[in-house]
């Protein structure tokens, strides 16, 4: 038998209710889905979409600033650039000023695909813009940011 006090069933319902890391990731997971869902008629998921976008840059990026813009370590940027290198979207090139270090670069192909899923990205991302019930997608994504920092 436990020593541990039991935790009221009432707390859960507090923290279902209030817990902003929970409704943070439940909106997530959403918003993932309903960008996967439409980002598909061009071979995408939304991850690859904003990787992409993060790589559309006038130079090819070294990999510690996309890794940082993303919030993602190295490890996983490499993992996630493996099917986008494969299917010929994205090369990781040596930096020619630091033959240690790598650049991302778009492909012809890459750019082609991005310039196709972008009016994708725009509609998706004005309904869901227009759904929010309070109107403020600016306040909205200041307050994600100052989140994220």
């Amino acid at each position: 038998m436990s020593n541990q006090p039991m935790i009221p069933f009432s707390t859960t319902i507090h923290v279902r209710d209030t817990c902003l890391c929970l409704h943070a990731q439940r909106a997530a997971r959403a918003l993932a889905r309903r960008f996967d869902t439409a980002m598909k008629a061009v071979g995408l998921t939304n991850g690859q979409f904003s990787l992409m976008m993060a790589l559309n840059r006038p130079e090819p990026p070294p990999m510690g600033p996309v890794a940082h813009l993303l919030a993602m370590d190295r490890t996983t940027l490499t993992a996630a650039l493996k099917p986008l290198t494969r299917r010929g979207w994205v090369s990781i090139e040596p930096d020619p000023k630091d033959k240690r270090g790598k650049r991302l670069r778009l492909t012809e192909e890459g750019t082609a695909i991005l310039s196709a899923a972008l009016p994708i990205w725009r509609d998706t991302h004005a309904t869901v813009e227009a759904e929010l019930s309070s109107g403020d997608a600016d306040g909205l994504r200041q307050d994600l940011m100052e989140i994220s920092r």
